[in-house]
């Protein structure tokens, strides 16, 4: 069954990506397909499309759905292998990338995943099914300030250590593999006054075992780096994110990457010979109008950046 899920900020998104004819793209998050069939659309039957995801029901599902194109390649990779995935194909470079981090709604929507705070499942998490680590690995081993830390990172939530306290309290009763296991220990860490605002309980708590689990954030700033590396002069790379510390890494390589300079202040003259490697498109992030939070809540909450590779 191929859930619907619709693309946040997609016309905006392929409006800055200025797809042409006869070029290659790349969708480093392929998801189901949105993004890729927009740019299939733009390009017709001309150039390539690369799709990866690392996701292997994303890959068949695409696969069958766009069957076709016989000009998209599907590769079930991580996003941080870019530069592989290109040397196999024999692509030196690339025209233009989109990235969209956010989670898909078929993932969410399947139970059998275990992303959903409000569904009851296994604790898995995994984007990667083949991946060993889940979500339940990370709630029974971590210890109790591990635990902690990354709720509190990734989670922005402000009762995590509390919350860490309650699960080691309960593993240690019994091991803990469900979602709904889970909701419930959160829900008495967290005191009733302070659960009345702010969304479900467990919203933060699921978030950050989330982005624990499939290593999203520590991959981020490295993909951008490598992925920029990949990029033809002039071609662009847009990026979408959907909370506060995806948009901050975003933010901080581009801005890095744009540097010309990167001696210290204090020295008189510039010593390190360096130049930036692309220019920043969008110096705020761009967001979804009312019309389309309507028609599609979860685009409330995304934010695109886009750069663009310099010509030297």
């Amino acid at each position: 069954m191929f859930t619907e899920h619709k693309p946040v900020l997609l016309e905006k998104t392929i409006d800055y990506l200025q797809c042409k004819q006869n070029r290659i793209y790349l969708d480093g998050t392929l998801g189901r397909g949105g993004h890729t069939e927009a740019i299939l659309n733009e390009i017709g039957d001309t150039g390539l499309v690369i799709g990866i995801d690392r996701d292997l029901k994303a890959i068949k599902d695409v696969k069958k759905k766009f069957s076709k194109y016989n000009n998209l390649k599907l590769v079930h990779d991580n996003f941080i292998h870019i530069p592989e995935i290109l040397e196999e194909l024999h692509i030196n470079a690339v025209d233009g990338m989109i990235f969209d981090l956010g989670i898909s709604s078929p993932q969410v929507d399947n139970p059998d995943r275990g992303f959903s705070y409000q569904k009851e499942g296994p604790l898995d998490m995994r984007m990667n099914r083949e991946q060993s680590i889940t979500a339940a690995d990370i709630v029974n081993n971590y210890t109790e300030s591990e635990l902690t830390r990354v709720i509190s990172e990734y989670g922005e939530e402000n009762w995590a250590s509390r919350i860490a306290e309650f699960i080691v309290n309960s593993r240690n009763r019994e091991r803990i593999d469900r979602t709904d296991q889970l909701v419930e220990i959160i829900k008495n860490a967290i005191p009733a006054s302070a659960r009345r605002t702010g969304g479900h309980p467990a919203r933060r708590t699921f978030q950050a075992l989330r982005i624990e689990t499939n290593n999203e954030l520590k991959q981020l700033k490295s993909m951008i780096s490598e992925a920029v590396k990949c990029l033809k002069p002039e071609a662009r790379i847009c990026i979408i994110s959907f909370h506060s510390l995806e948009d901050r890494i975003v933010k901080h390589t581009f801005r890095e990457l744009a540097r010309d300079c990167i001696c210290p202040p204090d020295l008189p003259i510039c010593t390190c010979n360096h130049q930036a490697e692309i220019k920043v498109i969008t110096r705020k992030p761009v967001t979804a109008d009312s019309k389309e939070i309507k028609e599609n809540p979860r685009a409330r909450s995304a934010k695109l950046r886009v750069a663009q590779k310099v010509l030297k």
